[in-house]
Protein backbone atom coordinates (compact mmCIF):
# COMPACT_ATOMS: atom_id res chain seq x y z
CA UNK A 1 0.00 0.00 0.00
CA UNK A 2 1.44 3.21 -1.04
CA UNK A 3 1.26 6.16 1.49
CA UNK A 4 -1.47 8.72 0.99
CA UNK A 5 0.73 11.68 -0.22
CA UNK A 6 1.15 9.95 -3.48
CA UNK A 7 -2.83 9.31 -3.85
CA UNK A 8 -3.34 13.14 -2.95
CA UNK A 9 0.32 14.78 -5.60
CA UNK A 10 -1.29 12.13 -8.00
CA UNK A 11 -5.04 13.99 -8.13
CA UNK A 12 -3.14 17.10 -7.90
CA UNK A 13 -0.86 16.48 -10.89
CA UNK A 14 -3.93 15.53 -12.65
CA UNK A 15 -5.71 18.48 -12.24
CA UNK A 16 -3.01 20.49 -13.25
CA UNK A 17 -2.91 19.23 -16.56
CA UNK A 18 -6.80 19.19 -17.01
CA UNK A 19 -6.41 23.02 -16.13
CA UNK A 20 -3.54 22.72 -18.83
CA UNK A 21 -5.49 21.51 -21.52
CA UNK A 22 -8.34 24.35 -20.50
CA UNK A 23 -6.31 27.06 -21.00
CA UNK A 24 -4.73 25.96 -24.19
CA UNK A 25 -8.22 25.01 -25.41
CA UNK A 26 -9.40 28.64 -24.14
CA UNK A 27 -6.30 30.55 -25.17
CA UNK A 28 -5.36 29.17 -28.09
CA UNK A 29 -1.30 28.45 -28.73
CA UNK A 30 0.67 31.57 -29.85
CA UNK A 31 3.04 30.32 -32.72
CA UNK A 32 6.01 31.65 -33.67
CA UNK A 33 7.06 32.56 -37.33
CA UNK A 34 8.47 28.85 -37.24
CA UNK A 35 5.25 27.19 -37.82
CA UNK A 36 2.88 29.56 -39.02
CA UNK A 37 5.16 31.52 -41.68
CA UNK A 38 6.71 35.20 -41.63
CA UNK A 39 9.70 37.30 -40.96
CA UNK A 40 11.72 37.95 -38.36
CA UNK A 41 14.07 41.26 -37.98
CA UNK A 42 16.36 42.02 -35.01
CA UNK A 43 17.30 45.07 -35.22
CA UNK A 44 20.10 46.79 -32.15
CA UNK A 45 20.40 50.71 -31.51
CA UNK A 46 22.70 52.68 -29.93
CA UNK A 47 20.05 55.08 -28.69
CA UNK A 48 16.63 52.75 -29.17
CA UNK A 49 13.69 54.83 -30.06
CA UNK A 50 10.42 55.00 -28.65
CA UNK A 51 8.35 51.39 -29.93
CA UNK A 52 5.05 53.15 -31.15
CA UNK A 53 7.35 55.52 -32.81
CA UNK A 54 9.14 52.86 -34.68
CA UNK A 55 5.36 50.91 -34.99
CA UNK A 56 3.88 54.42 -37.30
CA UNK A 57 7.30 54.51 -39.29
CA UNK A 58 7.62 50.79 -40.65
CA UNK A 59 3.48 49.80 -40.67
CA UNK A 60 2.89 51.75 -43.87
CA UNK A 61 5.94 50.34 -45.77
CA UNK A 62 5.45 46.46 -44.96
CA UNK A 63 2.07 46.32 -42.96
CA UNK A 64 0.64 44.86 -40.31
CA UNK A 65 3.76 44.30 -37.13
CA UNK A 66 4.80 43.19 -34.13
CA UNK A 67 7.36 44.77 -32.07
CA UNK A 68 8.54 43.96 -29.06
CA UNK A 69 12.04 44.76 -27.07
CA UNK A 70 15.12 42.72 -26.74
CA UNK A 71 17.06 43.62 -23.52
CA UNK A 72 17.96 47.73 -23.34
CA UNK A 73 18.93 48.41 -26.94
CA UNK A 74 17.26 45.76 -29.38
CA UNK A 75 13.92 45.13 -31.04
CA UNK A 76 12.25 42.49 -32.53
CA UNK A 77 9.82 42.98 -35.69
CA UNK A 78 7.46 40.20 -36.79
CA UNK A 79 5.67 40.36 -40.00
CA UNK A 80 4.18 38.48 -42.80
CA UNK A 81 6.36 36.97 -45.11
CA UNK A 82 8.57 40.25 -46.62
CA UNK A 83 10.29 40.15 -50.01
CA UNK A 84 13.95 41.48 -49.94
CA UNK A 85 12.14 44.90 -51.22
CA UNK A 86 10.40 45.32 -48.23
CA UNK A 87 13.00 44.29 -45.91
CA UNK A 88 15.43 47.04 -47.45
CA UNK A 89 12.79 49.65 -47.77
CA UNK A 90 11.91 49.13 -44.20
CA UNK A 91 15.36 49.34 -43.28
CA UNK A 92 16.11 52.31 -44.86
CA UNK A 93 12.46 54.27 -43.13
CA UNK A 94 14.36 53.59 -39.62
CA UNK A 95 17.59 54.88 -40.85
CA UNK A 96 15.87 58.21 -42.25
CA UNK A 97 13.53 58.41 -39.12
CA UNK A 98 16.14 57.95 -36.76
CA UNK A 99 19.29 59.01 -37.97
CA UNK A 100 21.02 59.11 -34.60
CA UNK A 101 20.17 56.02 -33.54
CA UNK A 102 23.07 53.91 -34.22
CA UNK A 103 21.11 51.06 -35.92
CA UNK A 104 22.10 48.03 -36.31
CA UNK A 105 20.67 44.93 -38.49
CA UNK A 106 21.40 41.67 -36.31
CA UNK A 107 19.44 39.30 -37.87
CA UNK A 108 16.92 38.77 -40.86
CA UNK A 109 14.75 35.27 -41.38
CA UNK A 110 12.02 34.88 -43.52
CA UNK A 111 10.00 31.28 -43.72
CA UNK A 112 7.17 30.60 -46.08
CA UNK A 113 3.69 29.33 -44.65
CA UNK A 114 4.14 25.81 -46.38
CA UNK A 115 7.42 25.09 -44.44
CA UNK A 116 6.01 26.51 -41.57
CA UNK A 117 3.25 24.12 -41.60
CA UNK A 118 5.76 21.24 -42.71
CA UNK A 119 8.09 21.92 -39.60
CA UNK A 120 4.78 22.41 -37.04
CA UNK A 121 3.37 18.65 -38.24
CA UNK A 122 7.20 17.53 -38.09
CA UNK A 123 7.45 18.60 -34.66
CA UNK A 124 4.30 16.35 -33.69
CA UNK A 125 5.59 13.21 -35.41
CA UNK A 126 8.62 13.90 -33.49
CA UNK A 127 7.37 13.91 -30.19
CA UNK A 128 4.84 10.50 -30.82
CA UNK A 129 7.76 8.77 -32.04
CA UNK A 130 10.04 9.55 -28.69
CA UNK A 131 6.45 8.33 -26.88
CA UNK A 132 6.26 5.10 -28.79
CA UNK A 133 9.68 4.15 -28.58
CA UNK A 134 9.69 5.05 -24.93
CA UNK A 135 7.23 2.23 -24.63
CA UNK A 136 9.40 -0.37 -26.82
CA UNK A 137 12.30 0.51 -24.70
CA UNK A 138 10.79 0.32 -21.22
CA UNK A 139 9.00 -2.91 -22.18
CA UNK A 140 12.11 -4.45 -23.63
CA UNK A 141 14.33 -3.39 -20.70
CA UNK A 142 12.30 -4.63 -17.93
CA UNK A 143 11.08 -7.82 -19.58
CA UNK A 144 12.33 -10.43 -17.14
CA UNK A 145 10.08 -9.43 -14.24
CA UNK A 146 8.22 -12.38 -12.96
CA UNK A 147 4.65 -12.39 -12.24
CA UNK A 148 5.15 -9.82 -10.06
CA UNK A 149 4.28 -6.63 -12.79
CA UNK A 150 4.16 -6.11 -16.58
CA UNK A 151 6.94 -4.43 -18.69
CA UNK A 152 3.93 -2.98 -20.64
CA UNK A 153 2.35 -1.71 -17.35
CA UNK A 154 6.06 0.46 -16.89
CA UNK A 155 6.03 1.44 -20.20
CA UNK A 156 2.42 2.94 -20.22
CA UNK A 157 2.75 4.06 -16.34
CA UNK A 158 6.20 6.14 -17.75
CA UNK A 159 3.93 7.34 -20.95
CA UNK A 160 1.62 9.39 -18.96
CA UNK A 161 3.93 10.66 -16.87
CA UNK A 162 5.72 11.93 -19.80
CA UNK A 163 2.63 13.14 -21.07
CA UNK A 164 1.86 15.42 -17.82
CA UNK A 165 5.34 16.73 -18.34
CA UNK A 166 4.79 18.53 -21.53
CA UNK A 167 1.04 18.94 -20.98
CA UNK A 168 1.47 21.51 -18.35
CA UNK A 169 4.49 23.83 -20.03
CA UNK A 170 2.34 23.90 -23.01
CA UNK A 171 -0.65 25.14 -20.85
CA UNK A 172 2.16 27.71 -18.87
CA UNK A 173 2.71 29.10 -22.77
CA UNK A 174 -0.34 29.52 -23.71
CA UNK A 175 -1.17 31.53 -20.43
CA UNK A 176 1.84 33.86 -21.35
CA UNK A 177 0.85 33.58 -24.89
CA UNK A 178 -2.34 35.44 -24.29
CA UNK A 179 -1.30 37.67 -21.49
CA UNK A 180 2.31 38.48 -22.70
CA UNK A 181 2.37 37.67 -26.31
CA UNK A 182 4.99 34.91 -25.75
CA UNK A 183 5.37 33.09 -28.87
CA UNK A 184 5.87 28.62 -29.55
CA UNK A 185 8.70 28.40 -31.94
CA UNK A 186 10.86 25.57 -33.12
CA UNK A 187 13.45 25.66 -29.66
CA UNK A 188 9.84 25.53 -27.74
CA UNK A 189 10.26 22.10 -29.59
CA UNK A 190 13.49 21.31 -28.70
CA UNK A 191 12.71 21.96 -24.97
CA UNK A 192 9.86 19.80 -25.18
CA UNK A 193 11.97 16.76 -26.41
CA UNK A 194 14.70 17.38 -23.90
CA UNK A 195 12.23 17.35 -20.91
CA UNK A 196 10.88 13.85 -22.50
CA UNK A 197 14.55 12.81 -22.76
CA UNK A 198 14.93 14.01 -18.60
CA UNK A 199 11.70 12.94 -17.57
CA UNK A 200 12.09 8.93 -18.89
CA UNK A 201 15.64 8.98 -17.64
CA UNK A 202 14.11 9.69 -14.21
CA UNK A 203 11.44 7.31 -14.18
CA UNK A 204 14.21 4.50 -15.21
CA UNK A 205 15.82 5.22 -12.41
CA UNK A 206 12.92 4.63 -10.00
CA UNK A 207 12.31 1.44 -11.91
CA UNK A 208 15.26 -0.19 -12.57
CA UNK A 209 15.00 -0.15 -8.53
CA UNK A 210 12.04 -1.52 -8.35
CA UNK A 211 13.04 -4.47 -10.62
CA UNK A 212 16.11 -4.79 -8.22
CA UNK A 213 14.13 -5.08 -5.49
CA UNK A 214 11.98 -7.56 -7.07
CA UNK A 215 14.77 -10.33 -8.38
CA UNK A 216 16.02 -9.64 -4.47
CA UNK A 217 12.63 -10.06 -2.50
CA UNK A 218 10.74 -11.97 -4.73
CA UNK A 219 7.94 -8.96 -4.57
CA UNK A 220 3.88 -9.97 -4.81
CA UNK A 221 1.05 -7.84 -5.81
CA UNK A 222 -0.15 -7.71 -2.32
CA UNK A 223 2.96 -5.89 -1.26
CA UNK A 224 3.49 -4.10 -4.36
CA UNK A 225 2.79 -0.83 -3.18
CA UNK A 226 5.53 -1.31 -0.63
CA UNK A 227 7.79 -2.27 -2.37
CA UNK A 228 7.59 0.46 -4.95
CA UNK A 229 8.03 3.29 -2.40
CA UNK A 230 10.74 2.19 -0.81
CA UNK A 231 12.80 2.29 -4.36
CA UNK A 232 11.10 5.70 -4.39
CA UNK A 233 12.94 6.75 -1.14
CA UNK A 234 15.97 4.44 -2.12
CA UNK A 235 17.12 7.08 -5.50
CA UNK A 236 15.62 9.87 -4.06
CA UNK A 237 18.77 11.61 -3.27
CA UNK A 238 20.19 10.80 -6.66
CA UNK A 239 16.83 11.94 -8.38
CA UNK A 240 17.09 15.37 -6.09
CA UNK A 241 20.79 16.77 -6.48
CA UNK A 242 20.57 15.99 -10.50
CA UNK A 243 17.23 18.27 -10.53
CA UNK A 244 18.83 20.55 -8.20
CA UNK A 245 21.86 20.95 -10.41
CA UNK A 246 20.29 21.33 -13.72
CA UNK A 247 18.00 23.71 -12.50
CA UNK A 248 20.91 26.00 -10.93
CA UNK A 249 22.07 26.24 -14.40
CA UNK A 250 18.98 26.63 -15.72
CA UNK A 251 17.95 29.27 -13.62
CA UNK A 252 21.42 31.10 -14.69
CA UNK A 253 20.99 30.51 -18.13
CA UNK A 254 17.14 32.40 -17.89
CA UNK A 255 18.48 35.20 -15.83
CA UNK A 256 21.59 36.10 -17.08
CA UNK A 257 21.27 34.79 -21.02
CA UNK A 258 19.93 36.21 -24.20
CA UNK A 259 16.17 37.14 -24.96
CA UNK A 260 16.62 33.84 -28.20
CA UNK A 261 17.26 31.29 -25.22
CA UNK A 262 14.99 32.72 -22.11
CA UNK A 263 11.60 30.95 -22.87
CA UNK A 264 13.71 27.95 -23.78
CA UNK A 265 15.32 27.56 -20.57
CA UNK A 266 12.12 28.37 -18.97
CA UNK A 267 10.08 25.90 -20.50
CA UNK A 268 13.09 23.33 -19.24
CA UNK A 269 13.27 24.83 -15.64
CA UNK A 270 9.61 23.92 -15.34
CA UNK A 271 9.48 20.31 -17.42
CA UNK A 272 12.44 18.82 -15.83
CA UNK A 273 11.12 19.90 -12.33
CA UNK A 274 7.79 18.23 -13.29
CA UNK A 275 9.93 15.08 -14.94
CA UNK A 276 11.23 14.59 -11.24
CA UNK A 277 8.40 14.92 -9.68
CA UNK A 278 6.30 12.63 -12.35
CA UNK A 279 8.50 9.63 -11.37
CA UNK A 280 7.55 9.52 -8.21
CA UNK A 281 4.24 11.05 -7.75
CA UNK A 282 2.83 9.88 -11.28
CA UNK A 283 4.31 7.09 -12.84
CA UNK A 284 5.02 5.07 -9.08
CA UNK A 285 1.62 5.11 -8.21
CA UNK A 286 -0.34 4.49 -11.59
CA UNK A 287 2.22 1.28 -11.53
CA UNK A 288 0.98 -0.19 -8.69
CA UNK A 289 -2.64 1.04 -9.22
CA UNK A 290 -2.29 -0.62 -12.44
CA UNK A 291 -0.16 -3.83 -11.53
CA UNK A 292 -2.67 -4.64 -8.53
CA UNK A 293 -5.78 -4.79 -11.29
CA UNK A 294 -3.87 -7.01 -13.71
Amino acid sequence: MLPRVYKIMFWFSISLAVFSVIAVSVFGLRLGVDFRGGSVVELNFNNRPDIQQVQNILTPKIGDIEISPEGNSGLIVRAHELTEAQHQSALVALNTAFPDSGLTEKQFSSIGPVIGNELKQNSILAILLVLISVIVYIAFVFRKLGRTTSPWVMGLAAIVALIHDVTIPVGVFAILGHFFGIEITGVFVAAALTILGFSVSDTVVIFDRVRENIIRGGGSKTQFGVLVHKSVMQTLTRSLNTVFTVLLSLFAIYFFGGQSIKYFSLALIIGIFLGAYSSIFVASPLLVWWTKNT
